[in-house]
């Protein structure tokens, strides 16, 4: 089995000791609590308390156009940007979200860089890190059982199990479990009813992790998760299962970041892991905040396209946060803009052939995308550069296509980006685009007050951010609804699940699709994570292994110890 490009260059890197490496930070050992020698949590409390009388620093976020199969850089790059910004004589940190072990065994693959803008050690990002996913799972679980223990002793009146709508989690990618039955009835076995499991990234758990800023905070929202519905239409919570003490045990030290470093020692928080297009899709505030505070830039990550990532960055995170971003910078490469002519209907994870010969037809056509995503990212009111990842195929008549698009759409830079093949000297001009654009002063806005109508919200992100024509809500949906808004749950962000594959729910409608229905199957909320979830027609939240999965190619190298095909 050979090893990849990606694994031959890390090779290569002389990892520093994780405390040389928060030293560059500003963070003293005192407040690191080391695993191994390249790893370490980072205590939020003590740190955070410490940095408080300090000035913040700038605030950038990585989004992108709709994302392809085939993955189009935008963590290389938020990870070579901050490198680039290094370079340039800024303090720099970047953020970015822990993988989850389903993509990384099933179809994706890892997700911290390649190239010359990696994490490292990449065995440890790309698995189990300090266990954070395993706490978040744990405690979910935890609550669940709980559950089926107070339905087995009757402990709860008026709750039954028609009423449950936490679910249990895992980590992998395991398509049998999205709809199950358990429990095998009788003094036994317990109450047998009809469930699923969802992959942990999903689970409402992981988005309390990500959006908690302190113990106390992690503690009170653990304590709000709606466990489901008694009969009467009130809701149940876990604070009433008297378990969210326990789960609060479980996820304590999950709520420090996680300190590492890239393929030029630059420090980078890896901390928790909730999936865009079924969940808020960012990194933790907790990360962003101490980083705010330690660097002059801090370079953040939000999910898939403008259009979930983004916008759920700013409506959700930043709105609960107050986090507000100085500069987006939308990710996009010529290959991408290619698949969004609608020209090249693949699937799979191997570029075609065909895509990598030069058609300036395809990529014009393809630019649609760019262009409405652009449109979205604007409604916020923050300065925008547009980043054009670079691949070896790419031509020169292509790139320039790309750029004359983009430049005409009112941006304030645009730039070209080859961190992947020259680490930091191929980020400089993106750096230098980020710190100019970063002198103007945002605007930010919100896309919808939180105290409309949840249809009405349910819309305005609908037909403004995708560009739909109507919204359809399932007779299920049309049951939440209302249940949710007599229960008083109806005032909170909406966390739209929809495919990241394209602006549409169909993920084979490429580049800007126009006058569609957007079907809505259901809709919970998820009131410890503070946010209502709407899960639109064709979405699982247990996604399933591929016809060949990447796990057929990860092993152990027996001669070394080391681990081969995990790139």
């Amino acid at each position: 089995m050979a090893y990849s490009y990606d694994a031959r260059v890390a090779a290569e890197v002389k990892l520093r000791d994780i405390e040389d490496v928060a030293k560059k930070a500003g963070i003293a050992s005192k407040y690191l609590t080391k695993y191994g020698k390249y790893v370490a949590k980072v205590s939020a409390d003590g740190l955070g308390e410490s940095l408080k009388k300090r000035k913040d620093g700038k605030l950038v976020l990585i989004t992108s156009i709709t994302p392809t199969h085939l993955g189009e850089g935008k963590t290389v790059n938020t990870i070579g940007l901050a490198m680039a910004l290094n370079k340039l004589g800024k303090k720099a940190i970047s953020c970015i979200r822990q993988p989850s072990l389903g993509p990384v065994f099933g179809i994706k693959g890892g997700a911290a860089g390649g190239g010359h803008s990696q994490v490292l050690p990449a065995e440890d990002v790309n698995l189990h890190l300090t266990g954070d996913s395993h706490a978040v799972s744990s405690a979910q679980n935890l609550c669940v059982s709980f559950i089926d223990n107070a339905l087995f002793r009757g402990t709860m009146r008026g709750f039954d199990k028609e009423g449950v709508t936490l679910k249990r989690v895992l980590d992998n990618n395991d398509r049998a479990l999205r709809n199950v039955t358990i429990g095998g009835g009788g003094k036994l076995h317990g109450i047998s009813r009809k469930t699923g499991v969802d992959i942990t990234p999903a689970g409402e758990c992981m988005a309390i992790l990500s959006l908690a800023e302190s113990l106390k905070d992690l503690r009170a929202r653990l304590g709000r998760i709606v466990v489901g519905f008694r009969k009467d239409g009130k809701p149940v919570t876990a604070e009433e299962l008297k378990v969210a003490g326990a789960m609060a045990v479980l996820m304590k030290r999950a709520l420090d970041p996680n300190l590492m470093q890239t393929n030029e020692h630059t420090p980078c928080f890896v901390h928790t892991g909730t999936f865009a297009n079924v969940s808020h899709g960012s990194s933790s505030v907790i990360a962003d905040k101490l980083a705010v505070k330690l660097a002059d830039y801090t370079v953040t990550e939000s999910g898939f396209g403008v259009d979930l990532g983004a916008e759920k960055f700013i409506d959700i995170k930043c709105r609960q946060s107050n986090l507000k971003p100085d500069v987006a910078v939308i990710n996009c490469s010529v290959r991408a803009l290619k698949v969004h002519s609608g020209d090249f209907p693949f699937k799979g994870s191997s570029v075609p052939a065909a895509l990598k010969k030069e058609n300036l037809s395809a990529v014009d056509r393809g630019c649609s995308n760019l262009e409405k995503q652009v449109e979205n990212l604007k409604m916020f009111g923050i300065p925008i550069v547009v980043c054009v990842n670079r691949f070896d195929s790419d031509t020169k008549k292509e790139l320039e296509v790309v750029l004359r698009r983009a430049e005409a759409l009112g941006v304030q830079g645009v730039a070209v980006s080859e961190v992947y093949k020259l680490g930091s000297k191929g980020g400089m001009e993106l750096a230098r685009a980020v710190v100019k654009a970063a002198q103007e002063k945002p605007k930010m806005r919100y896309l919808y007050p939180v105290d409309m109508n949840l249809k009405s919200k349910i819309e305005r992100v609908a037909k403004s951010m995708y560009g739909a024509a109507e919204v359809r809500y399932s007779e299920q949906a049309e049951q939440s609804i209302e249940r949710l808004e007599n229960a008083g749950l109806d005032q909170m962000p909406v966390c739209m699940a929809k495919t990241h594959l394209s602006l549409s729910n169909n993920p084979d409608r490429k580049g800007r699709p126009r006058g569609f229905k957007l079907a809505v199957e259901n809709v919970e909320a998820a009131v410890g994570a503070g946010y209502i979830t709407v899960r639109c027609e064709g979405i699982n939240t247990m996604p399933g292994l591929p016809k060949v999965p990447r796990g057929t190619g990860i092993d152990i190298d027996v001669k070394t110890g080391g681990t081969k095909g995990l790139y």
